[in-house]
């Protein structure tokens, strides 16, 4: 489904960064990413969606190089954008139609590929869905933080992507939301690919995981739950660290996972 090879990129004026990393994601897998604060997660996002290009390398969708050239052609763009998408970790970058209604048929819309009656019955579905009926009607800057979160999941949902791209998705959600997104995502047949900071949701997230080292490169590639009980792996990616006094004349150890935060 997706394949890097030998992808590097660089933010201009930045340390956000991908070093020579290659993998292939076939359909239907669920990959957890995880990596410490500034280690490039967002940006291998947005090179998977197509959003940005590498500096070298390239990044293959279903066997075709992504490239702009790629994307100035009609059919392909059109095909790709609602194919593969990208919940953006600040759901405000997404949003900017008048109404919660407008916004999540928005895809639909610019890409002309259901009529009328299947659009409006789509935006119903995924409204009841992530419970926004009720605010169909309002402006999405006037929601909470939550209710934005929703509304940038329903404009991707009701695309029916084969690809989710997801950046910290559970980050303003409330638990039954969270476990309402675990159950229709992680238990479908769509490729996922989500990050996130959060270890405990890391295991419900995806079967396979990734994790990026501080310079963008992959430290690890392999089951969850084997990189979540690798202590000295979580230190070295930035996601745990020891704490160590002495008490009563003895030296202690502790260890903190971190399990919240932004990237």
């Amino acid at each position: 489904m997706i394949e890097l090879k030998n992808l590097c990129y660089r933010w201009p004026e930045a340390d956000s960064r991908i070093g020579d990393l290659s993998l292939t994601i076939g359909a239907g897998e669920k990959v957890v990413l995880l990596g410490a604060n500034g280690c490039g997660k967002s940006t291998l996002l947005k090179l998977m969606n197509g959003l940005i290009f590498a500096d070298s390398g390239e990044v293959r969708w279903q066997g075709r190089a992504l490239s702009g050239a790629c994307f100035r052609q009609r059919e392909f763009a059109r095909s790709f954008r609602q194919q593969n998408v990208l919940l953006f970790q600040h759901p405000e970058a997404m949003l900017f139609n008048p109404t919660v209604q407008d916004e999540i048929a928005y895809g639909l819309r610019q890409l002309g590929s259901c009529t009328e009656a299947d659009m409006t019955a789509r935006v119903a579905h995924w409204a009841a869905e992530l419970g926004l009926s009720n605010v169909l009607e309002q402006a999405p800057f006037n929601l909470s933080g939550g209710q934005k979160q929703k509304v940038a999941l329903a404009c991707l949902l009701v695309l029916e992507p084969q690809v989710m791209l997801l950046d910290e998705p559970s980050a303003s959600l409330d638990p039954a939301t969270a476990g309402w997104l675990v159950d229709t995502l992680v238990h479908s047949d769509k490729t996922i690919i989500a990050s996130t900071h959060n270890l405990s949701m890391a295991a419900e997230l995806g079967e396979r995981c990734l994790i990026l080292g501080r310079g963008g490169e992959i430290l690890f590639d392999g089951p969850v739950q084997i990189a979540l009980s690798d202590i000295s792996l979580l230190e070295r990616a930035g996601l745990a660290h020891r704490h160590r006094h002495r008490h009563d004349g003895a030296l202690h150890t502790h260890v903190h996972v971190h399990n919240c935060g932004k990237g």
